[in-house]
């Protein structure tokens, strides 16, 4: 009997374990196989006269307990490290679309002076330019739907920063709203044979941020680039606790990673924290750990996105060399780490490319960047 209900354990509760592996939910793997090893093991005790006397069952439940002790130890870390906020996490961009009366997008007082009614251009860019293109979409492109995940379908999505630019460079889209290109793309560019041409559109700050009850406030340039390079280890080197710094990275070619590592000038970066990730068929990859905010950890992103879209006030964001990050600062020059960010485009032949750019760097294109939460160009 009791052989017979292993068996069918076996084979009703592998492929479920199959199945929670493809889909990456690991953390469940642990606690029920636990599950099932407690059963079974119930019905082989209940099969030997020695779980009928008081010490066997005693001894049956100690076991099963230390299987399913066992199996949850694999299960509680992943749900205490859910329990921490993300900041760089997935936003729903759907809030943001188009026609859709938002009133998250930034709209002029007036009707737009300039409109595009055939030959739309394609848009595609960074997660967190989103909110701001899709306003230049309401106000200049004919009233239709236009879902921010669909390329096949929509002239206006948001594929983060690294596949736009891939986009962009395959003739799949005409213009991409995003920081400048990587080391990567600008070389592919140029094995391409393609040139990238870049328009300012408006100025944002690059922002370090930590959990908000880090007694740390602010931090030198220096400090930060000692704490990415690995020569900063512990925050009670630099105002704080006696607590090793946990500096989370961004994955590679996104916008925010590119500006981090123009901001590290050519110091070496040490190794990000990585997480195991299921992949395809069941294998398994190492992506770059999203940021979590634990009390020892440091990470990075742009002040709208931050502060605007993600609005977390389990962070605080960090002054860089005395100065706050802000629209103010932005605005005079004075935050150390604020730049541009671009309308990119790269050949396309479509004919209201051009006279669209020039709208969006003109008065009106300018109040909008304003409207939404950017600093205009000047």
């Amino acid at each position: 009997m009791a052989l017979f209900i292993g068996a069918a354990i076996c084979f009703f509760g592998v492929p479920v374990l199959f199945i929670l592996a493809l889909n990456g939910d690991v953390h469940f793997i642990g606690l029920i196989i636990a599950a099932m090893l407690s059963v079974w093991l119930l019905y082989i005790f209940s099969d030997i006269e020695l779980y009928k006397k008081p010490k066997g069952k005693k001894i049956a439940a100690g076991i099963i307990g230390l299987c399913m002790v066992t199996g949850a130890s694999f299960s509680i870390p992943h749900f205490y490290k859910q329990s921490f906020a993300e900041v760089d996490g997935e936003v729903d961009l759907q809030e943001y679309e188009p026609f859709t009366g938002s009133d998250k997008l930034a709209q002029s007082d007036s009707p737009s002076s300039f409109e595009i009614e055939n030959d739309l251009p394609k848009l595609d860019g960074a997660t967190a330019l989103y909110p701001l293109y899709a306003a230049f979409t309401e106000a200049v492109y004919p009233r239709d739907s236009y879902p921010v995940y669909d390329p096949e379908f929509s002239n206006v999505i948001s594929t983060t920063t690294p596949e736009a630019y891939d986009r962009l460079l395959a003739g799949e889209t005409d213009i991409i709203f995003a920081a400048g290109p990587s080391s990567g793309h600008l070389k592919k560019a140029e094995h391409l044979g393609i040139e990238l041409k870049m328009t300012p559109i408006g100025r944002e700050a690059f922002v370090f941020f930590v959990n908000s009850k880090n007694p740390v406030n602010g931090l030198k340039s220096e400090e930060v680039k000692g704490i990415y390079s690995g020569k900063v280890t512990n925050w009670s080197e630099i105002g704080g606790k006696n607590d090793e710094i946990r500096a989370f990275q961004r994955p590679v070619d996104s916008g925010s990673q590119t500006t981090f590592l123009k901001f590290m000038e050519n110091i070496p970066v040490q190794e990000p924290e990585t997480e195991e990730m299921a992949s395809g068929m069941g294998g398994i990859i190492s992506e770059v750990a999203s940021y979590r905010n634990y009390k020892n950890a440091i990470g990075y992103t742009f002040r709208f996105f931050a502060v605007d879209m993600v609005q977390n006030d389990k962070i605080k964001l960090l002054a860089i060399d005395g100065v706050e990050p802000t629209i103010e600062t932005i605005r005079s020059d004075e935050y150390p780490l604020s730049s541009e960010f671009y309308a990119v485009t790269a050949g396309s032949y479509n004919p209201n490319i051009e006279a669209f750019i020039d709208w969006i760097i003109s008065e009106e294109g300018q109040e909008l960047v304003e409207r939404t939460g950017f600093v205009p160009i000047e």
